[in-house]
């Protein structure tokens, strides 16, 4: 009988041991592949994107401040030998202006104005002097709007000056009239004494030549002003400029239409 009860015992224990060496053994797999520690802390956040700014919905309108710069290329060369109020005067965009990241005006758009005075110099004083207005920008996708600018500052390759209401003045040439006058008088001078021989007619020979030289001076006219074709200038909105946003391409920059042939003075004889 008692060996009946111990091997029962023994049986029993055998068996508990089995299954408890199961438990033990699938706890274990269970936790590799936990992380070790408590778990009780929440992840750590993830920073999120910045959020990149979207360009104006449909219908809404863009405004351009008054003061703003815009670099453009004269197209059409302009003087005052021929000029005169009213003629048209044709630029293009040089860089794009940009709001916020986004074009708003690119590259190779077009600006349209006119000339509101021309003035010829005089044979005796004064300058050749144009003043001209800009009153419509075209985009290159053909959006037209009006404006109002002006240049500020010009690079012609010249003596031209230019203020702060769009005037463009010609340099002075008093130093070259004073040197006509003196290499006639000189000129002069010179065949009267190599005529007579004497001092008297060096005199008379120099009177003669001032006298020359005066009248060339009085029956020629001053510089004209000039700004050839590809004159690069600075024109500044004098108004704020309002534009549909449905019209704007905000990724396109533009292309640049080149001019044919870069400004050169041509010096004419001054009638």
């Amino acid at each position: 009988m008692r060996e009946k009860l111990l091997r029962g015992f023994r049986q029993n224990l055998c068996r508990n041991l089995c299954l408890l060496a199961s438990m033990l053994a699938m706890g274990a797999s269970s936790g590799a592949q936990q992380p070790d520690g408590p778990q009780s802390d929440a992840p750590p956040p993830v920073a999120p994107k910045p959020a990149q700014e979207q360009p104006p919905g449909s219908g809404e309108k863009i405004i351009v401040p008054s003061g703003t710069r815009v670099g453009v290329v004269l197209q059409n060369g302009i003087s005052t030998r021929s000029a005169k109020a009213g003629d048209s005067v044709y630029l293009q965009t040089s860089f794009p202006i940009t709001q916020n990241n986004h074009i708003v005006i690119p590259v190779g758009s077009y600006l349209r104005g006119e000339l509101l005075e021309a003035k010829r110099p005089g044979r005796i004083k004064g300058r050749g002097e144009f003043r001209m207005r800009l009153d419509t920008l075209i985009l290159p996708n053909g959006y037209t709007v009006d404006l109002r600018a002006a240049p500020r500052s010009a690079d012609s390759g010249g003596n031209e000056t230019m203020d702060s209401e769009g005037k463009v003045t010609g340099g002075g040439n008093k130093g070259k009239k004073v040197g006509t006058v003196v290499e006639t008088t000189t000129a002069g001078a010179g065949i009267g004494a190599i005529a007579t021989r004497t001092p008297k007619g060096a005199g008379i020979g120099a009177g003669i030549g001032a006298a020359a030289g005066l009248a060339a001076v009085l029956l020629t006219r001053g510089p004209d002003a000039e700004l050839p074709r590809g004159s690069t200038m600075d024109v500044v909105l004098e108004h704020e400029l309002s534009l549909d946003s449905s019209q704007i391409q905000f990724n396109n920059l533009g292309q640049f239409q080149p001019v044919n042939q870069y400004p050169v003075r041509q010096q004419r004889p001054e009638p």
